[in-house]
């Protein structure tokens, strides 16, 4: 069974593993680390450390590198999961990542994930005031649905909307979009991504 993130051998292993795939798709690229650094917004040293798998990146820093790169996110995530089979995950398990790197970043929770995957899944717990990052955008249709609490959805050009418990909005995902939770209480949210192919096996 996958383990969750915060044991510290785990955490280790999705570092060096998310690392190298962002390099192998970097050098696939023809990219510099400077090059592509630039491309996703963030300074070189910490894409530096992110390849040597010495720093593990957020999901708002996987989502800009893939976009900088023409992939999907998800072929950068950690995998959780095999394509085609049964997998279960138990209360407790999986693999989290903070949504960005500000201190009080809310974390989402993988559910499905990583080489071979077209369908991206991920359980987002928010407490009132966590970071969850600024404008996200991918490819493929998305969903986010509202288990509890009250967030704002705002999708670049199109408009805001307030979704509550049990209530969803789906949109293309090449829409910048970014959340925000609405009032004092916690949020919920599970996000669904169909990506237009699966995420390639590393290499």
């Amino acid at each position: 069974m996958n383990t969750v993130l915060q044991d510290p051998d785990a955490a280790a292993d999705v570092s060096a593993a998310v690392g190298r795939a962002i390099r192998e798709a970097r050098q696939a690229a023809g990219l510099s680390m400077r090059a592509l650094a630039r491309m996703a917004e963030m300074s070189q040293p910490f894409l530096s450390h992110v390849e040597k798998g010495t720093a593990s990146p957020s999901l708002s820093s996987l989502y800009r590198l893939a976009h900088a790169l023409g992939l999907p996110p998800s072929e950068l995530m950690p995998t959780v999961g095999a394509p085609r089979d049964v997998n279960v995950l138990r209360r407790g398990e999986g693999r989290e990542l903070p949504v960005s790197e500000a201190p009080g970043a809310a974390y989402g929770r993988l559910l499905s994930a990583g080489a071979g995957h077209v369908l991206e899944v991920v359980e987002y717990r928010v407490a009132s005031g966590a970071d969850l990052g600024d404008w996200f955008e991918s490819d493929g249709e998305m969903t986010v649905y509202v288990a509890d609490g009250t967030i704002e959805v705002t999708l670049e050009g199109q408009g805001s909307w307030q979704l509550g418990a049990g209530e969803a909005i789906s949109h293309p995902a090449d829409i910048r979009h970014r959340w925000a939770v609405v009032g004092d209480g916690p949020a919920r949210v599970l996000l669904s991504v169909a990506h237009a192919r699966p995420a390639s096996a590393p290499r």
